[in-house]
């Protein structure tokens, strides 16, 4: 299930929200039934946008960071949802190596890495970071801002088997996206578990992939419960490789923009919504927040490659872009403008935070400098929705279905590795 967790948007819960409330033992069956058929991801983490009138994820990160910014009422919840994965995934395992990101570390990233370990730990596996980063010769330690301390350690190849000196795992936690490729020493390990796999990295991986298969989840999931999948589905289109810098490089661009424009001014007439649609054009493989430019009219492109972008502009995307319908956030804290973000490690929901931003707008990507991280804590002692609530005491029910919505990902993110797993194409 999912936490019964705080949330900014305090209002009535609207049609959609109830919806989905009123269908919870048949969602619950639903993902259990999917479960049964289907992989879920070891972790991953959901940013999700709630406009009112649509609730729907517009990220889905495979190889989160952010954990230290997770309440620490939740830390149980992850902890126990950590010693499931294992038992399934490895029962004897005593020793776990975590492969953290290459080069120099940010104290984010390493208070992320510090709360990763913990969670590990206190799942009652022995944990030690083992980096690939060719520049790390020696055991390194760090000291966190907070006093805490991590020892990066260089990993070492022993034949079909990755481990430390003195330190062999039965499973491998990857925390680095690979973006500039799988490397060898992470390549053909025997009996040795490496989560996520290899196809979960860069290299392979796409957004546009991954979106089409929440697509076919969101289609199948509409008509379980009776909602249109546009209500929590983005739109997208992709445009292969794109050079604004060559003749007509951008006209495949404008040519999606605009269809995509135009697909969603009919939802909104068609749901009687007042809002101007917006797309949002980002590259097709890579981290999130890179090179994303807001649309919200194809005129906007008309120049595109033409002239040099103004200061300050969002630099334009080349190369394999995802076109995607943007998506309003109506939440806000302290005035700031707010978005959610769902983790959850193996099917299940460990907590979250909201992402929030003062200088961006309802309709911008919050995931830009500037940004803060709000733990979302628990709502009283009570963990669970209560789908029989009357007023503001429903309120916090909101969270169970930004849970819905972020084990749709998760569901879609294992259809996303199956279709790209190397050994199930092999026999295909």
């Amino acid at each position: 299930m999912v936490p019964h967790l705080i949330t900014a948007l305090n209002g009535p819960i609207n049609e959609l929200e109830q919806r989905l409330l009123d269908a919870t033992p048949v969602i619950e069956r639903w993902f259990r039934l999917e479960w049964m058929e289907h992989t879920p991801p070891l972790y991953c983490a959901v940013d999700i946008r709630n406009a009112g009138f649509k609730l729907a994820p517009v990220d889905t990160n495979l190889y989160p960071d952010g954990w230290h910014n997770l309440s620490p009422d939740t830390l149980p919840l992850a902890v126990q949802a950590a010693q499931a994965a294992i038992e399934k995934i490895c029962p004897e395992a005593h020793n776990l190596l975590i492969v953290p990101e290459s080069g120099k570390l940010s104290s984010f990233y390493l208070a992320s890495l510090a709360r990763l370990a913990e969670i590990f730990t206190m799942a009652g596996l022995n944990v030690r970071l083992g980096s690939i980063d060719p520049l790390l010769k020696r055991a390194t330690p760090m000291t966190l801002a907070d006093g805490q301390k991590l020892t990066l350690e260089p990993a070492q190849r022993q034949r079909f088997r990755l481990g430390l000196k003195h330190f062999d795992p039965c499973t491998i936690l990857l925390n680095n996206d690979l973006p500039d490729g799988a490397p060898g020493i992470l390549e053909d390990l025997h009996e040795q578990y490496l989560l996520p796999p290899l196809q979960a990295g860069w290299t392979v991986r796409r957004k546009s992939r991954h979106f089409q298969c929440y697509e076919d989840v969101s289609k199948r999931f509409g008509k379980l419960i009776g909602i249109d999948p546009w209500l929590i589905n983005p739109l997208f289109a992709t445009c292969g490789q794109i050079d604004i810098h060559e003749a007509y490089g951008g006209d495949c661009l404008r040519t999606h923009v605009d269809a995509l424009l135009t697909k969603i001014r009919r939802k909104y007439k068609e749901y009687g919504i007042a809002e101007k649609p917006f797309v949002v054009v980002k590259a097709d493989h890579g981290p999130r927040g890179m090179g994303i430019m807001t649309v919200r009219d194809v005129k906007d492109l008309a120049d595109i490659g033409a002239k040099a972008p103004k200061a300050g502009a969002a630099p334009v995307p080349t190369g394999e872009v995802i076109i995607q319908e943007g998506v309003l956030t109506g939440e806000r804290i302290h005035d700031a403008v707010a978005e959610p973000v769902v983790y959850m490690i193996d099917r299940y929901v460990v907590g979250g935070f909201y992402r929030i931003h003062a200088e961006r707008g309802a309709d911008n990507s919050l995931n830009a400098p500037g940004a803060r991280f709000v733990p979302l804590p628990f709502a009283g002692n009570a963990h669970l929705p209560r789908p029989g609530a009357k007023g503001e005491a429903r309120a916090p029910n909101r969270f169970y279905m930004y849970g819905v919505i972020a084990r749709l990902a998760m569901v879609a993110a294992s259809y996303e590795l199956e279709a790209t797993d190397p050994e199930l194409l092999d026999t295909a």
